[in-house]
């Protein structure tokens, strides 16, 4: 009969989501998906989940991949990953929100393509090029001005404490 999981105390909780970077939550020998590698660029890692842009200007757009080998789904984590990925969904989400004042957040783990969990955040305007529908087969990936992309990943990781 398996034994059951020790409770965290609050110190340890905190410590994993006070402050990135000084306290990261357990890892195995995790690896990111090629096509995820091939599509994104690498902000940094929060004490969870990996923050990536995805590599098209058309929309503002995040990832988050939880550093956990074979997480298909956000069932996959234990209950103490699972609240620290929505911590971190909730933090990326604000900064998101707030850098590019969007009209909508979208944000989904759907992962039909790529079987690594994933979560998408994408700011939303009801100018863009897919609005209202989903971003996905609207239009070809727009690739970013480089300078544009890189004042994006520095608020955003300002914001999400990355630096």
């Amino acid at each position: 009969m398996p034994q059951p999981r020790k409770a965290l105390g609050a110190v340890a909780l905190a410590r994993m989501t006070a402050l990135p970077g000084t306290c990261r939550m357990p890892e195995s020998d995790w690896s990111l998906h090629p096509q995820l590698q091939k599509d994104t660029i690498d902000i940094g890692d929060l004490p969870l989940s990996r923050v990536l842009v995805i590599k098209d200007a058309n929309y503002p757009w995040l990832l988050l991949v939880p550093r956990r080998e074979a997480a298909v789904e956000i069932i996959d984590l234990d209950e103490v990953a699972q609240a620290q990925l929505m911590t971190e969904i909730t933090r990326v989400s604000r900064a998101v929100k707030e850098i590019t004042k969007c009209d909508k957040l979208n944000v989904a783990a759907l992962g039909n393509v790529v079987p690594q969990l994933h979560v998408h955040i994408i700011a939303r305007r009801t100018t863009d090029v897919a609005w209202p529908r989903p971003v996905w087969g609207v239009a070809p990936a727009l690739p970013h001005d480089a300078q544009e992309v890189q004042q994006f990943i520095s608020a955003v990781r300002r914001k999400i404490w990355l630096g």
